[in-house]
């Protein structure tokens, strides 16, 4: 018998990744919507490496475990995210901007770890009996 007691989620995986997901929809949307017009032919292009980035950010974390925490698992996602993003645009070709990196950085953040904060925000509101119910 295990003396260990297992890692309690702090929210469903599904709904947390569907929001990190998101958070780098809107972001490749509304960039493409401000620079490049055409949503159809440049969001795969602009998408790919956050998206990707995003992914191996999960994995990093190990976000499944405590997808709902801000810290670590909201930081390392955000983290891996955007460097990663920024990465893999830069040696896909696509350039890179100080100015890009930094709405990117900012974006991103209040996305992916806003979230977070707002649900501990309101756990911590609402007690410990309600946690069950809210998933």
């Amino acid at each position: 018998m295990s003396t260990t007691a297992p890692v309690a989620r702090t929210a469903p995986v599904w709904p947390a990744a569907v929001a990190d997901a998101a958070a780098v929809l809107v972001f490749t949307a509304m960039g493409i919507a401000s620079h490049d017009g055409s949503l159809v032919s440049a969001f795969a292009r602009v998408v790919w490496p956050f998206a990707v980035a995003g992914a191996v950010g999960w994995a990093v974390a190990r976000a499944w475990r405590t997808p709902a925490r801000v810290w670590p698992t909201g930081v390392v996602v955000w983290l891996v995210t955007v460097l990663g993003g920024l990465a893999l645009r830069g040696v896909s070709g696509q350039g890179l901007a100080w100015s890009f990196a930094l709405v990117t950085a900012t974006f991103l953040a209040i996305t992916l770890l806003g979230w977070r904060g707002v649900l501990a925000a309101v756990r911590r509101r609402t007690g410990p009996r309600e946690i069950g119910r809210m998933g």
